[in-house]
């Protein structure tokens, strides 16, 4: 296979990571609706809307700041000029700016209902198509890893074989949807339980898998930006975990 995969309709070549991106949000989309159809609701039409647009300010925000973050030495010199600062961004920063908005407009509507649960496969299904969108646009995505002597190495086209992250990550996404699935069926899971496994799994996987990427770590910290960010993420629901742990014990 050459990389980046070209999709060519006569004249026209079509990006296929802006056709695995519509079809990561589309298709995501409609299990979300399916599931939501069968699934009682807790929260009303109204709340769900109100909910979905503090996901979105959030998960804007909290991408284009982690991915400005990730490389700070180009904020003062951005490749490209001023677009820069609008185009770079990232998944964690999203999904952790998202979280932030959706508590905030939560507290503000006084909804203590899980809104995340709901969505917890349809997210697994838009990522795990998103990141084969990354893959096959080969070192052009910027996600790809550090070069390796692994059987299961592949050349991007710059003449490296390197760790195909992407394919890590869909891997990942899968074992994650399965166990999430499994462990329901042997015992129903807590209010919201469902979304923290799957985020607190998430950014595990990413803390760790970032070690195969060659994106520097910040000077004198070890980490990358979004390494820490993973780190926090991961402490927010561990310092949750433990606190609904002590009142149940009290």
């Amino acid at each position: 296979m050459t990389y980046p995969v070209q999709l060519t309709l006569g004249s026209f070549h079509l990006p296929i990571h802006l056709l695995c991106e519509v079809l990561a949000y589309s298709l995501g989309y409609r299990f979300y609706t399916a599931l939501r159809a069968r699934t009682p609701d807790r929260i009303s039409d109204q709340g769900r809307q109100w909910i979905f647009v503090g996901a979105a300010a959030g998960a804007l925000l909290g991408s284009r700041l982690l991915g400005l973050l990730e490389h700070p030495a180009l904020l003062l010199h951005p490749p490209g000029g001023w677009l820069y600062y609008t185009t770079n961004k990232t998944i964690v920063g999203g999904f952790l700016g998202g979280l932030i908005g959706v508590e905030l407009t939560k507290k503000r509507l006084g909804i203590t209902a899980s809104s995340g649960d709901l969505m917890v496969f349809p997210l697994l299904l838009g990522l795990a198509i998103g990141r084969l969108g990354c893959h096959l646009s080969g070192l052009t995505d910027g996600t790809f890893g550090t070069a390796t002597r692994l059987p299961w190495g592949i050349n991007f086209g710059d003449g490296i074989r390197r760790h195909p992250t992407n394919l890590y990550e869909i891997g990942f996404l899968l074992l994650l949807g399965g166990a999430l699935w499994l462990l329901e069926r042997r015992q129903p899971l807590p209010n919201g339980r469902r979304f923290e496994l799957f985020l607190a799994g998430y950014l595990v996987f990413r803390l760790l898998v970032e070690f195969l990427k060659p994106t520097t770590a910040l000077p004198g910290v070890g980490l990358t930006a979004l390494q820490w960010a993973c780190v926090a993420g991961v402490g927010y629901y561990v310092w949750l975990w433990l606190r609904a742990r002590l009142r149940l014990e009290q």
